[in-house]
């Protein structure tokens, strides 16, 4: 089965049945693998910038080792089940079905007029107190949840299962899990974590500025407003505080026309963060399915744009 099958099949599979639930799941291991380097990591290298960039590198290649494994054991005990492992690999990756659940269960909950409740799910999508936000406001957080992890959680891992196959997709999750375990700005993890989050900036660098022209593609085939995706994109992208967040927030924020960012509480305490867009509608529950519907058009022209790609540089080098 050649890759990009592979890749469609993993895409087809998250879209049915959604992130595995599994106790074993590959994710949860990678966050565990990581949380038992850390101990020695520190021990044996005791300046923590130098410690941190070790337990990165050290499980980068240990993921990257156990997936190139699997797929070679896997190949020889039979073709068909190379495949298969292949499949099941990037689909753990995939996690586009779960974002739509996720943020999904708070326009129900909106909808139902049940704000406890909304307020509760947006609290699994998103860092920030949620519990006196508004209709608004959990609408905002769901909006932005669905935004920046549309890269993250979709578009990224793709994009280095395109370059890398199977094992190129889980090291980005093992990347996007470090960055989740390690890339905090406290005390604790401040320098210890440096390396993960400037890893996690780098490799969703390129995946970012591919999912917001596209997104403002989609926007234009859903709703016409892909010029003003593509405006918001260009003027307010690099207003946010992350290298890659601004950009999908961006065109997302044009593509709806709302207005995202803006004051949000961590802790009991207010943090002000730029503004996305404009005010052109007021953020509802709705603005959470139009994401939702944005985010699956989007990772549909991504498959195509890079299967397209692909193929365009394999037909170059002749192969």
């Amino acid at each position: 089965m050649r890759l990009e099958h592979q890749i469609l099949a993993a895409v087809a599979l998250d879209a049915l049945v959604g992130d595995p639930q599994w106790a074993l799941h590959p994710v949860r291991l990678i966050g565990r693998f990581a949380l038992s380097l850390e101990s020695p990591g520190r021990r044996l290298v005791r300046n923590p910038w130098l410690a941190g960039v070790a337990v990165a590198l050290a499980v980068l290649g240990g993921v990257g080792l156990a997936a190139y494994g699997i797929l070679v054991a896997a190949a020889r005990l039979h073709p068909v089940a190379g495949d298969v492992a292949a499949v099941l690999l990037i689909y753990v990756t995939v996690a586009a079905r779960d974002l739509v659940k996720h943020s999904a269960a708070v326009y129900e909950a909106l909808a139902a007029g049940d704000i406890i409740e909304a307020r509760r799910r947006a609290s699994l999508i998103v860092g920030r107190d949620t519990q006196n936000l508004d209709e608004p406001e959990v609408s905002r957080a769901a909006v932005e949840s669905v935004a920046e992890s549309t890269v993250d959680g979709v578009t990224a891992p793709l994009f280095f299962a395109f370059l890398g196959g199977p094992a190129g997709a889980v090291v980005y999750r093992a990347v996007n899990t470090l960055d989740s375990t390690f890339g905090y700005k406290d005390e604790r993890y401040l320098r210890f974590g440096w390396a993960s989050a400037r890893i996690d900036d780098v490799a969703n660098y390129v995946p970012a500025r591919l999912t917001g022209p596209l997104m403002a593609l989609a926007a234009a085939l859903l709703c016409g407003r892909g010029r003003e995706s593509w405006r918001i994109l260009r003027r307010d992208a690099r207003k946010h505080s992350s290298p890659n967040a601004g950009i999908p927030e961006a065109a997302m924020a044009g593509a709806l026309g709302v207005r995202l960012g803006g004051v949000s509480f961590y802790g009991g305490e207010p943090v002000e963060k730029p503004t996305i867009g404009d005010p052109a509608e007021t953020l509802s529950r709705e603005h959470i399915a139009r994401a939702n519907r944005l985010m699956w058009v989007t990772l549909l022209l991504f498959l195509v744009f890079c299967a397209g790609c692909r193929q365009a540089i394999l037909g170059f080098l002749g192969c």
